[in-house]
């Protein structure tokens, strides 16, 4: 396949880049390799996308598939504008955060969306509502050819938020030490492995499956994914188990973000954030390495990076040591 990503520079466009190209497909990023470099062996197109003109390198050409992931919705309609008409399949990578609630396990596809943003450019906090006005133009402009991806979070190498490879890491980073941990065993955590849906997309693109699908992992209590990572990182010192109402009292952030408990949510309202339902896209081909091989793989790239960091998602040594001393004080 003739590929176009717009972009490729960025964690989910550089692996769809990275793995269409090892499976003998031509790729094209278009980007402005400002903050990342294009995969070797793609053809880069150099271009600011905000600028008049982007696509005039690329839109005279026929192609099979093109993969969208902006949230600006100026940006989608241009592209879509320019390429629509010569793409044979168009994937746009959405989010579950288009859903006005999450309050309910098991929510689908057909669940009610937030209204659409009408502005070209949005803020951070207009996310939801860009996601879902990008949608709509690509659904407007390429609909029979379209695979929307309402991507729930990803996960494993490279995860530069921090979230995935939190657990795992602090487990790995003092295996005798105590491990704050919420008390919330049975809660749902769900990612799913970016290298996971960039094959998907690829595959999906190959075969032209169409429609929209909640892209999300497999969901996993988050009791589970504690004790998995203790294994896998070979953690053996003791788990403290500290009531989640105690740690919302103590301004300890859920989900995450600096000094937060990744993937761990107790506010009410978001039972079912990370329980949607990807049934559909398992059907559709998605496929899921186990939890296992995630943590390992996402270990390997957090010890890389440096387990005593400063992280963007988790509690800071120091941070946990107080909590841990404060809870035990308090007993």
């Amino acid at each position: 396949m003739n590929i176009l990503v717009l972009g490729g520079t960025g964690w989910l466009g550089g692996e769809y880049a990275r793995q269409a190209l090892a499976t003998g497909h031509r790729v094209t990023c278009l980007a402005r390799a400002e903050t990342g470099e294009v995969p070797v062996g793609a053809t880069h197109v150099q271009a600011d996308r905000w600028v008049s003109g982007a696509y005039r390198d690329v839109s005279g050409r026929d192609w099979h598939a093109v993969l969208e992931v902006s949230s600006q919705p100026g940006m989608v309609r241009e592209a879509l504008a320019a390429l629509g008409g010569r793409a044979e399949h168009w994937v746009y990578v959405s989010s579950i955060d288009v859903y006005r609630s999450h309050a309910v396990a098991g929510g689908d596809e057909s669940d009610p969306v937030h209204e659409p943003a009408e502005l070209d450019r949005v803020e951070a906090g207009q996310y939801a509502a860009a996601k879902v006005a990008c949608e709509h133009a690509s659904t407007a402009a390429v609909g029979d050819r379209l695979l929307i991806a309402r991507a729930g979070l990803l996960g494993g190498p490279g995860d530069s938020s921090g979230r995935s490879g939190y657990w795992v890491g602090r487990a790995a980073r003092d295996r005798l030490a105590p491990l704050l941990v919420p008390d919330s065993p049975g809660a749902p955590t769900q990612v799913l492995d970016m290298r996971d849906l960039a094959a998907w997309l690829l595959d999906a693109a190959r075969r032209r499956v169409v429609g929209v699908y909640n892209a999300v992992g497999p969901t996993v209590p988050f009791g589970d994914l504690i004790e998995l990572s203790r294994e896998v990182a070979g953690h053996r010192g003791p788990v403290v188990r500290v009531d989640p109402q105690w740690l919302i009292d103590h301004e300890v952030a859920e989900f995450g973000g600096e000094e937060s408990l990744p993937m761990w949510v107790a506010s009410p309202g978001w039972e079912g954030y990370q329980a949607h339902d990807g049934t559909a896209a398992v059907v559709a081909g998605l496929t899921h390495r186990s939890r296992a091989e995630l943590l390992r793989d996402v270990l390997v790239w957090e010890e890389g990076q440096g387990l005593d960091r400063h992280r963007r998602a988790g509690l800071s040594p120091n941070r946990e040591s107080a909590l841990l001393k404060q809870w035990t004080d308090g007993r």
